[in-house]
């Protein structure tokens, strides 16, 4: 396995503003800040819009797909892509 990338992140106990409010968010989801989110901590803007990109994919009530089934396609994705995410 190659090594991994070193980014350098913000931690969620060091957030503030918008981070720390979407860094909030992660944690009432999903219990903890995973790091492809933290990855991104250096631009919160583009962490949000990123996030409401997920929401919109993932979890709107407007996709002709059930959650379940888009859950399907995405683990399906990250395995032909050897992705553990």
């Amino acid at each position: 396995m190659p090594p991994m990338a070193w980014i350098r992140t913000i931690a969620p106990g060091e957030a503030t503003g918008l981070l720390k409010r979407l860094y909030d968010e992660a944690l009432a989801r999903a219990g903890k800040v995973f790091n492809v989110l933290r990855i991104q901590s250096l631009r919160p803007e583009v962490l949000r819009a990123g996030v409401e990109l997920y929401k919109e994919v993932m979890i709107s009530p407007r996709s002709p797909l059930s959650r379940a089934r888009r859950e399907m396609i995405a683990t399906a994705v990250s395995q032909a892509n050897a992705c553990h995410y």
